[in-house]
């Protein structure tokens, strides 16, 4: 054989090892993730070890990846956003950047979880509550109404965190059941009562610690707090609000895929497989969130899911929160 031939079979057998080697190379999606990072990392673990396919985990919070996506629009690295909230996702689809979710993945879940269109999903649920202090307030003097606490009775005794999403929501849900002038009530009420808090977690570390008698947060953040000091070393107790207030205010965490994505068949299977079995356990054993998919059970000692009296508000009628925001601004609270 002359030099010339060999080097040419030679260079299509490197190319050829090339190409395939190429075309081998295993497919990454990419989850901005704007829940809570061991939630995250949990569900991603199970996703790799049941599928093989690698997660790439961008962390930040939801209304800032959120924001991130848009100002990226369909040249956003990312496959699937899961948000601490559903209020981004809303604004995700306002803005046209979701795809439909599988009909399939769609019926895992209570259809008032997830959004009308189709093209975002819960997957975890929490409520919201009243941490107290039992020193400072026998739970018997509570209100009946979390729009109580507007009242001149409770200054200097209520903890808030306006920049809270959750808290946001609660301000959509007020205005949703109650009226706008009586969400803007309620908020400047707050502006004179309340001490605010940067988040949650120091908000109710306040309330165990005595310096508030009372923080509104997520039920979920006393068993984290349970969990790190010692559940017999908290001293702060939930109160569940009932009859429809506004204060037992059911929200999600949710998940949508971008209709960007150039791996739409993995970026589903991912969103598919949160809402299986397997990543409802995985997820909930990560936080003391409630599972929305009907039969598993969180290993939290959680006040049963079907005993919490929620307003008629559900995650699609909350939006985007933006006139959150905007009643805040108008309150003196941003």
């Amino acid at each position: 054989m002359n030099r010339p031939l060999l080097l040419r079979l030679l260079t299509a057998a490197v190319m050829t090892l090339t190409c395939g080697a190429a075309a081998a190379a295993p497919v990454e999606l990419t989850l901005y993730n704007g829940q809570h990072k061991q939630t995250g990392l949990a569900l991603v673990d199970a996703f790799e070890k049941a599928t093989g396919i690698k997660v790439e985990i961008r962390q930040g919070s939801s209304n800032q990846l959120a924001n991130q996506i848009i100002a990226e629009g369909s040249h956003s690295p990312a496959d699937v956003f899961y948000a601490e909230e559903s209020t981004p996702l809303a604004a995700l689809a306002e803005h046209g950047l979701l795809a439909p979710l599988d009909a399939s993945t769609l019926s895992q879940i209570p259809k008032e979880y997830a959004n009308t269109a189709g093209d975002w999903i819960g997957v975890t649920a929490r409520t919201r509550v009243a941490a107290f202090n039992p020193a400072l307030i026998a739970e018997k003097d509570l209100p009946q109404s979390v729009l109580d606490f507007q009242k001149p009775e409770w200054q200097g005794k209520i903890a808030i965190v306006p920049t809270s999403g959750a808290f946001q929501e609660q301000i959509v849900a007020i205005e949703h059941t109650n009226g706008r002038d009586a969400a803007k009530a309620w908020l400047v009420g707050l502006k004179s009562n309340a001490k605010i808090y940067n988040n949650n977690v120091a908000a109710l570390k306040a309330v165990d610690r005595g310096e508030v008698a009372i923080a509104l947060i997520n039920n979920y953040y006393w068993y984290g707090l349970a969990k790190e000091e010692g559940e017999n070393n908290v001293k702060a107790k939930l109160h569940y609000f009932s009859h429809g207030d506004p204060g037992a205010l059911v929200t999600v965490s949710g998940v949508g895929v971008l209709k960007s994505s150039p791996h739409q068949a993995l970026a589903q299977k991912f969103v598919a497989f949160m809402v299986s079995e397997a990543g409802q356990k995985a997820a909930v054993d990560a936080v003391a969130e409630y599972p929305l998919r009907p039969g598993i059970q969180s290993p939290f000692a959680l006040k049963p899911f079907d005993q919490i009296e929620p307003p008629k508000v559900t995650p699609a009628d909350l939006g985007s929160a933006h006139d959150a925001l905007v009643l805040e601004r108008e309150a003196g609270l941003n």
